[in-house]
């Protein structure tokens, strides 16, 4: 019947009408393209399409296949050829390529990776001059992110006898020094070793459900999490008498300088205690951060002599100021009028009332009391509370006068909350009575990043926990040598503990504190950091990196 009628012939075998439709929509595209690229969402290419291409697959679903004729086409002279849209991951048009590097951040599975890794795309310019030393960093640093383009299998899945050669070596204080670069990293069973025993430091109290640094703001960590002595006096009293021994310990190392620093971190503040010897000093030092009012009033009354540097130095500054304005006003006409205010500040609190008794209406008006014109007389002191400039130094025997004082406080410990009853971690780089051995926590990740037309491969090693200043420089030489003197690393500090960084001495015997210190279990280019005066004021470093063996840093 289908060859009888004169014409008829089917769209399968040859489709004459569908040919002519397809080069008319074809001319058209070409003669003017439609002002919106946007196409039918059943249609739409996969992944994001690029705005202003079009999609040279949207009409597979709604027309047949091309015959013989329409594949012979050819694009006209100047336009590109319809390319699948996957290649424009791999093969970034140069004419807009901060747009392509936004569409690629939004792809699904480069986003998971660098979300889980927290890696950044771009890393900030880094504003030190190269040198062969970073500074000593004193802040604990809860993270840290180093990255290399050479691979850090070296660091993985370390054999039993390596992991026990390492606590070993920490244990007897063994300083192994390796060469400028180590051919091949992942055989080196020395560097295996020292990678263990760099991992590892010394906590009280210790109890596994619980996690016990940072202290500061970790309410909602530990909310909903067992704790027995919460309401059980005689418990507490137990945990606190074997942390004041453990405490007492830490000291007893520290003034035998067999311990270079210990953290005391409570839910309040944090306490560093150095060794004679470190950060410029002479003598054994403790700082404080952050304070308040009611805490400096307490150590007052307790007769420890403290100082709070930050705010001296900003009223010295202000005292230069003021100096040199009195000098340039001293042929001022209102140079007596400033003498007449500086008086009248200086008359009592009494006899600045006295007028109110000479007109009758002492009874009237009601006089401030002693507690109002203390506090504002102490306006400058209670505004530095909880902040930065708070931070107070602690020096000499004051320190034994302040270890009596943290362990009689009963405001030490919260006395409601999650954390309520539960004693100060204490921090150390080497074992002290009461101690639990801890390692921090590493893992190795690989991803790949858009660079130019291809993808590289980016080697990553992520280290956990309380990464105390000791631990942060032995991570630096393993990976100098590991990683052939390239590297970069995102340092992620607790906050509370960056102003540790002040500078407080000005006088530095180096040989002398070196000498002294050199039993207390450290590396000595670790030491030798250390030793060196504080630099980085209040800030901390936040990017490490290593290019040709030349340290370059950004606070």
């Amino acid at each position: 019947m289908c060859a009888a009628v004169p014409g008829y012939s089917p769209g399968f075998k040859r489709p004459p009408e569908t040919l002519r439709l397809k080069r008319k929509r074809a001319r058209r595209s070409e003669a003017a393209p439609p002002p919106c690229p946007r196409a039918d969402p059943a249609s739409a290419p996969r992944p994001f399409p690029r705005p202003g291409r079009r999609n040279p697959f949207s009409s597979l679903d709604n027309a047949p296949r091309p015959g013989p004729e329409l594949q012979e086409q050819r694009p006209p002279p100047g336009s590109q050829a319809p390319r699948h849209p996957l290649w424009q991951f791999l093969d970034p048009p140069q004419e807009n390529k901060s747009t392509w590097k936004e569409e690629c951040s939004e792809r699904a599975d480069f986003a998971t990776l660098t979300n889980d890794l927290h890696l950044p795309v771009s890393m900030p310019d880094v504003s030190s001059s190269p040198s062969t030393e970073f500074p000593a960093d004193w802040s604990i640093k809860t993270r840290l992110l180093f990255t290399s383009s050479q691979p850090f299998t070296w660091a993985e899945h370390l054999k039993a006898q390596e992991e026990a050669q390492g606590f070993a070596q920490h244990c007897r204080a063994t300083s192994v020094n390796f060469p400028q670069s180590i051919q091949e990293p992942k055989l080196s069973t020395e560097l295996r070793c020292a990678f263990q025993q760099s991992l590892i430091y010394w906590l009280h109290p210790s109890l596994p459900w619980l996690p016990l640094f940072p202290r500061i703001g970790a309410d909602r960590k530990i909310a909903g999490k067992t704790s027995l002595w919460s309401h059980d006096e005689t418990l507490q009293q137990v945990l606190m008498s074997e942390w004041s021994v453990s405490f007492t310990s830490l000291y007893n190392l520290l003034k035998a300088k067999l311990c270079p620093y210990f953290y005391v971190c409570t839910y309040q503040f944090t306490v560093l205690f150095r060794a004679a010897g470190l950060a410029g000093s002479d003598v054994i030092t403790a700082v404080i951060s952050p304070t308040t009012r009611g805490l400096r009033e307490a150590m007052r009354n307790e007769g420890i002599e403290f100082s709070l540097p930050l705010v001296e130095e900003t009223r010295s500054k202000t005292q230069k100021n003021s100096e040199t304005n009195l000098d340039t006003e001293v042929n001022s006409p209102e140079t007596g009028k400033n003498t007449e205010d500086g008086e009248e500040q200086g008359v009592s609190d009494d006899e600045s009332f006295s007028w109110l008794e000479e007109m009758g209406v002492q009874d009237k008006i009601k006089k401030p009391d002693a507690i109002s014109i203390k506090l504002r007389k102490e306006k400058n002191e209670v505004q530095v509370d909880h902040k930065p400039e708070s931070v107070a130094l602690v020096k000499g025997t004051n320190t034994f006068m302040l270890l009596n004082f943290l362990i009689n406080c009963k405001s030490l410990v919260a006395a409601a909350g999650p954390q309520a009853g539960l004693p100060p971690t204490l921090l150390s780089p080497v074992a002290f009575r009461g101690a639990t051995m801890q390692t921090l926590k590493a893992r190795s990740i690989n991803v790949k990043t858009p660079v130019h037309s291809c993808y590289n491969d980016i080697f990553s090693l992520e280290i956990t926990g309380p990464v105390m200043p000791h631990c942060l420089h032995t991570l630096t030489m393993l990976l100098k040598s590991a990683q052939r003197g390239a590297f970069s690393a995102v340092l992620y500090t607790h906050e509370p503990t960056a102003v540790f960084n002040t500078n407080t001495e000005r006088i530095l015997n180096k040989e002398t504190m070196c000498k002294d210190l050199t039993k207390c279990g450290l590396h000595l280019k670790t030491l030798d950091q250390l030793i060196q005066l504080p630099t980085l004021g209040k800030s901390s470093i936040r990017l490490l990196e290593m290019r040709d063996y030349a340290y370059t840093w950004k606070s």
